[in-house]
């Protein structure tokens, strides 16, 4: 072979080698997760799997700590012209999304009829969260309902019958009374009940509100009704179990230690989100059971958890990219397997049908009943100014739990600073 040939064939398979080089798609992608454990692990994981089948994307997972600090990164970094290709974050965030014009609608981003079949394949409760406008702005990936665990060992002790839970607010008050024990000198050392108050107060007190029969927002964002009647009344059941009934903890109830004081018999029966089932069940030296919310007027709970969002100022290549990565990550299989090793639900319906899923619900009827108590779920709490509105609700709950004002003075300045957030958005 000549030397010219040599040069002419090196020089054609440096050009096919940068060729491939340039066609290499590199996206990066928020999770809300501090570094590190074996969420982080198994993201890592799966971003590595898609990049074995899809070896023109190279997917970069960049761990933001809780949901709260990833939608402030991502809007700093939106800001700043270094966005994240795709990020999960809350489903309530979405119209923070949209009026920073960060995100684009996945409307745009299908490509032909399976695409299109595709974006109506989600349970339509978890969309709820995640349409405005006649657009689709997010996709449901680690989405959850409010479950209420009891413990069916401590229900035995009570007289109780361990298979069957509250199934109205009233059983729910008297189960709870036959449930808290006192020592000899008064002092409470298993609660009946136990609904926290912090972390995510307005999420578990729309719970109370759904199951009143009352909204607390309308479709576009744009209004609350904090102090209508029924929501009132809802807040005042929470009040009453724990100031006159005495069968809940007093003041502010961490959203976090509630869990564990359910797995250390410090409270018989918790309300949580279904995102605790696999935690639960790993750690429960015990039987306990998972049901849906008990209702006064009716059942019912607000959806939860997060979506994945494709960013506005990605190029549209990384665009299509994160559209390719999201539609894999949310794919029947794998979507099955996060909700197994998580408890969150598994998105849609096919992912129901897959042979582990199916498995894990022959062994562990428990898992199915978040998916079960959807066609009773309600949007989560989500408008415009989403974080100063929760933030004024959350207060208004804070004050009447802990004393310092009545449910009904409570709701009702919750309601008008709402108002006041939310004015420039009234049309």
């Amino acid at each position: 072979m000549s030397n010219t040939l040599k040069a002419a064939l090196l020089a054609m398979a440096l050009a096919i080698a940068g060729t491939g080089r340039a066609e290499t798609t590199d996206i990066s992608f928020y999770f809300p997760i501090a570094v590190g454990g074996p969420v982080a692990k198994s993201i890592s994981a799966l971003a590595a799997d898609f990049e074995k089948s899809h070896p023109d994307i190279r997917v970069k997972p960049i761990y933001t700590g809780t949901y709260k600090d990833s939608i402030v990164k991502a809007l700093t970094a939106h800001k700043s012209g270094t966005p994240p290709d795709t990020a999960v974050l809350f489903a309530v965030d979405m119209y923070t999304l949209i009026d920073a014009n960060a995100i684009v609608p996945f409307d745009d981003l299908v490509a032909n009829a399976d695409d299109v079949a595709w974006l109506r394949g989600f349970y339509p409760a978890l969309m709820t969260n995640s349409r405005a406008a006649g657009q689709t702005w997010g996709i449901p990936f680690q989405r959850s309902t409010i479950l209420l665990y009891w413990n069916k060992e401590l229900f035995k002790q009570a007289g109780l019958d361990p298979e069957r839970p509250p199934g109205n607010w009233a059983e729910m008050a008297d189960y709870a009374r036959k449930l808290t024990r006192r020592d000899a000198v008064g002092n409470t050392t298993q609660w009946g009940v136990q609904i926290p108050s912090s972390g995510f107060p307005y999420w578990l007190f729309q719970g109370l509100a759904t199951g009143n029969g009352a909204e607390l927002m309308n479709a576009a964002g744009t209004k609350t009704y904090f102090d209508k009647p029924a929501v009132v009344e809802a807040l005042q059941y929470w009040v009453n179990l724990s100031r006159e009934q005495k069968v809940h903890p007093p003041g502010i109830v961490e959203w976090g230690t509630t869990p564990n004081d359910f797995l250390s018999g410090r409270t018989a029966m918790i309300w949580t989100t279904s995102g605790n089932l696999g935690n639960l069940k790993a750690k429960a030296g015990f039987d306990f059971g998972v049901g849906m919310l008990p209702g006064n007027k009716r059942f019912g709970s607000p959806t939860g958890g997060g979506n994945f969002y494709v960013f506005r100022k990605s190029s549209p290549a990384q665009q299509k990219a994160a559209f390719r990565f999201i539609q894999w990550m949310v794919a029947p299989e794998r979507t099955a397997r996060w909700g197994i090793d998580s408890g969150y639900i598994a998105v849609s319906p096919a992912a129901w049908e897959t042979g582990a899923m199916k498995s894990y619900v022959a062994d562990f009827p428990q898992a199915a009943v978040a998916r079960d108590q959807l066609p009773q779920a309600v949007a989560e709490l989500s408008t415009h100014e989403n974080q100063r509105v929760t933030r004024a609700l959350n207060a208004g709950l804070a004050a009447a739990l802990t004393g310092a004002k009545t449910a009904q003075q409570a709701l009702k300045d919750a309601q008008a600073e709402a108002e006041r957030i939310l004015l420039p958005y009234q049309r």
